[in-house]
């Protein structure tokens, strides 16, 4: 319940923002990814998969010059396909498929460039990102999971996790953005796992699409 609360205040919290600024911008996002974890199940080859979220672009900062804003907070809420595929021994044990899907937060600082006050079209963003496990799909055999317990230990998944996102983008037209993103957590995916931090990772491609502009 704790879970599900927080979730609805992020997304409220992100629609009152638009809202409550006439400047403030409100979208929808996407993006296409391969994703691991690290250090756990031998022969992972990652996951592909994607998000789909929206987001609101708060201006912070604008040129004395231009006009034009150069810095934002940008809050993003979306849904996540995450986890990772295996192959360890595929002849004796199948391809090892662990699926992973979150519902994910990120609270970014978009900064973009504006040499001599002459505002860019591309952007870099950075901020922590709080991940929630809403669904698991683990589909390995029995024989791996006894084999393989002693290196995994991954009876235990931690439904919470937190990280950092980093990413660079291009302003396509006034309501369109192209962006590259790379997210790495902190946290352990498998809290029983001793063999180091089994965070999750992920780089993807995606885009931003504001559906309204106020400016």
């Amino acid at each position: 319940m704790k879970k599900i609360n927080l979730i609805i205040a992020l997304v409220l919290f992100i629609t009152l923002s638009a809202q409550n600024s006439g400047e403030t911008r409100f979208g929808v996002t996407g993006n296409f990814h391969r994703g691991s974890i690290v250090n756990v199940h031998d022969e992972s080859v990652g996951r592909y998969g994607g998000t789909l979220g929206v987001l609101a672009e708060i201006p912070m900062l604008r040129s004395d010059v231009t006009g034009g804003e150069w810095l934002f907070f940008v809050p993003m809420v979306e849904y996540s396909m995450q986890g990772e595929v295996a192959k360890a021994d595929v002849g004796r044990y199948g391809r090892q498929k662990f699926l992973h899907d979150y519902i994910g937060a990120q609270f970014y600082v978009k900064y973009f460039f504006h040499p001599n006050n002459n505002l860019s079209d591309y952007f870099v963003f950075l901020g922590p990102r709080v991940e929630f496990l809403v669904r698991e799909d683990r589909q390995v055999s029995e024989l791996y999971d006894i084999d393989y317990f002693k290196y995994n230990n991954d009876d235990e998944l931690n439904k919470i996790g937190i990280g950092l996102s980093v990413g660079a983008g291009a302003r396509v037209t006034d309501d369109l953005e192209a962006v590259i993103r790379f997210d790495r957590g902190f946290s352990k995916v498998y809290p029983n796992n001793t063999n180091g931090v089994t965070y999750n990772r992920q780089l993807s491609v995606g885009v931003n699409y504001y559906i309204r502009n106020n400016r």
